[in-house]
């Protein structure tokens, strides 16, 4: 694994828009700015299509969601599809009610996302897979590379299913990646901000499967540094020190982690 997509997203530092969910904004704002790229957060429907005009990315998160929020979101995918820059969904608890669900199926209607990011349960949902979840949060064990593999047949979408073992699926080829700590579970957004990553790279040039990779690494890699350090006690010590971390450098992470 070496560091090209990071260092190319360092050097661009591209203007992420995000429409989000608001428990989480200031965590991959923070997030996002110390990994090397810029974040913009925008919802309102009338000027989304100005924002998605100037920015590099776009993120859909949908874990706090209202009616008006899938407005935007619709708008500005499609403009994004439009200009050809890359969307990534998350679909945030997407089979705890019927509104997200309905609304969920209606987006995915009207724009094409590059990438579908999510937990078991929701890759589960999308890929109308039946698995436990508890609000927005993925259950219990299951073959997680069969399920992400289903959603991408379906949607013809490459698809990252987050857990344990991450799952990324692209056409044509399955990876998986082990780095990640459980403290990732114990704190608020790291799935989310993952997401903000994750479009972070894949708004640079190269390829999609090269790009989702490093990121998702990375990301663990960061997490696990963060983890080990003396000073660190638990999840609240731990989201400081895990910002830090996605500012250094890839070669530097995986020789502290050894």
């Amino acid at each position: 694994m070496n560091s090209n997509v990071i260092d190319a997203v360092r050097e661009k530092s591209p203007l992420i828009h995000h429409i989000t969910n608001h428990v989480v904004m200031n965590f991959s704002a923070n997030g996002l700015l110390s990994f090397g790229g810029s974040p913009i957060m925008a919802k309102e429907e009338q000027e989304v299509e100005e924002i998605v005009q100037v920015a590099d990315g776009l993120l859909l998160n949908i874990g706090t969601a209202v009616e008006q929020d899938y407005k935007s979101m619709i708008r500005a995918g499609i403009k994004a599809n439009d200009r050809g820059i890359p969307v990534l969904f998350d679909p945030v608890g997407v089979g705890a009610s019927q509104f997200r669900q309905a609304n969920v199926q209606k987006l995915l209607k009207e724009i094409t996302p590059t990438v579908i990011k999510g937990n078991a349960a929701e890759i589960a949902y999308l890929a109308d897979v039946k698995w436990k979840a508890k609000g927005v949060d993925a259950v219990g064990d299951g073959n997680v590379i069969e399920l992400a593999e289903k959603a991408f047949d379906r949607y013809q979408c490459p698809v990252v299913l987050t857990g344990k073992r991450d799952v990324i699926v692209t056409a044509g080829k399955t990876v998986t990646n082990k780095t990640g700590h459980r403290w990732l579970e114990r704190i608020t957004g790291a799935g989310c901000l993952l997401g903000t990553i994750i479009t972070s790279c894949i708004s640079v040039d190269g390829d999609l499967q090269e790009q989702l990779k490093e990121a998702v690494y990375f990301y663990g890699l960061a997490a696990e540094y963060a983890s080990q350090l003396q000073h660190v006690k638990g999840p609240g010590t731990f989201i400081p020190h895990f910002i830090d971390a996605l500012s250094y450098d890839l070669t530097f992470l995986k020789e502290a982690t050894k």
